[in-house]
């Protein structure tokens, strides 16, 4: 049951980042210089980097996915002098003080493999809101499986 909670997390999470890249705005008939096209180039990479990754049920050890999202931001954030703020996050189960603990435990995993790849820890602030937040309501294992997560936020 988790396998496949997990299967339609990941499907969610591809559909969604192509519907983000789908939904940038198109330039056509904007004048154009060659430094204009490379930002605009920047920014289209910027709008397909997931800003998510998510959790197992009650882990906070990071999957394979999640690592390659955050080799991308770390790419984007070495040498960078820019505060990231790294929202830990929990599903509903559990009691309010344990989802606090792993949301932090989660934000905390992130925030680990980013330094261990060169990012300067005095600029991630990590913070958690356990259940508080939730990115989806509902009381199904999709809904829970949206909610165990971090958001990386510039």
């Amino acid at each position: 049951m988790i396998t496949k909670a997990l299967k339609q997390g990941l499907t969610l999470a591809v559909v969604m980042s192509f519907l983000v890249g789908c939904s940038s705005s198109d330039n056509k008939g904007t004048e154009g210089t060659t430094s204009g096209s490379a930002s605009t180039g920047a920014a289209s990479s910027e709008a397909t980097l997931s800003n998510v990754v998510y959790f197992d049920f009650d882990q906070y050890a990071l999957t394979a996915e999640s690592r390659a999202v955050l080799l991308a931001h770390a790419d984007k954030l070495k040498g960078a002098s820019v505060a990231v703020r790294l929202e830990g996050h929990a599903d509903e189960r559990g009691s309010r003080e344990y989802n606090m603990a792993l949301g932090e435990k989660r934000a905390n995993a992130v925030r680990d493999f980013l330094v261990t790849q060169g990012v300067n820890g005095s600029s991630l602030e990590v913070v958690s809101f356990g259940e508080e937040q939730p990115a989806a309501t509902g009381s199904d294992e999709a809904s829970w499986a949206q909610n165990r997560r971090v958001e990386v936020k510039y």
